[in-house]
């Protein structure tokens, strides 16, 4: 089986990705990690202010090993990441700085945002920040056509929408957000925040329409995940050979950087 797109492979039976992070970790301080955005706002999440796993204090150090150890030039991500990537970015630096002899020995990588604005951080079912497992708060790609419909209908939307005939707000109301970042159909979803602002539309009718187009993207998925689920055996067949191929480049990426730290003893 040769995967032509992607590469998909399991974490962690690719040991260079671990060996690479323990490298890194000299190259980063714990008040850097702590001060990075996204692991302060988890951590104030998960009510990790009184005792912080290591392991988690550590995952940006641990994602830059999984971003570099494949020599990734463009790393596509969510705003809320863009602090992650920029840690990433630090050590690369830093590495090549301390080790690099002038030479680049690891990339830098660079960010790729979503071209659609209301995509760079998609707030969460409920209105909140973000959508999170840890909150409850989103769509997951395996959910069947009534999860979907059941969250839906639970969607924030304007609290002062309370008659059809009152005026809308779209400023904050998740189902426009949504209808924004997944509907091709511009044109339509215009009208709609019109008719809505001015009063006449209800949350029923525009939650219906959102659903409609979610289950457009969803549904080829399901087929496909459907069409995996009953050939378990390929699916691993596709993992043992995406993880070989990461084994093979991560660990030439693991040689050059042992080579530049001077402790590639039986190279």
């Amino acid at each position: 089986m040769i995967l032509k797109k992607s590469t998909i492979f399991i974490q962690s039976q690719v040991p260079e990705l671990f060996e690479l992070t323990s490298y890194y970790m000299n190259l980063v301080t714990v008040s850097r990690l702590e001060r990075n955005p996204t692991v302060k706002a988890e951590i104030a999440q998960k009510n990790f202010e009184t005792s912080i796993p290591a392991g988690f204090l550590c995952y940006p150090i641990s994602q830059a090993a999984d971003i570099t150890a494949f020599d990734a030039t463009t790393v596509p991500v969510g705003e809320d990441q863009a602090p992650m990537l920029e840690q990433t970015r630090e050590i690369v630096r830093k590495f090549n700085d301390v080790y690099g002899n002038g030479q680049e020995v690891l990339i830098e990588p660079d960010i790729l945002l979503p071209s659609n604005n209301v995509c760079k951080r998609l707030p969460g079912l409920d209105g909140k920040a973000k959508m999170s497992k840890t909150l409850g708060n989103c769509i997951y790609l395996s959910d069947t056509s009534d999860d979907v419909a059941k969250k839906v209908q639970t969607m924030y939307t304007d609290p002062t929408h309370i008659k059809v005939s009152d005026p809308g707000h779209i400023e904050g109301n998740v189902v426009f957000t949504y209808l924004d970042a997944f509907c091709t159909d511009t044109a339509t979803v215009s009208e709609m925040k019109e008719h809505y602002q001015r009063g006449g539309l209800g949350d029923v009718k525009v939650k219906k329409y959102l659903l409609s187009v979610l289950e457009e993207m969803l549904n080829p998925i399901r087929e496909r995940r459907k069409q995996y689920e009953g050939d378990p055996t390929e699916v691993m067949s596709m993992l043992k050979v995406g993880t070989a191929k990461a084994r093979e480049k991560a660990s030439t990426v693991l040689s050059r950087v042992k080579q530049a730290m001077k402790i590639d003893y039986f190279a």
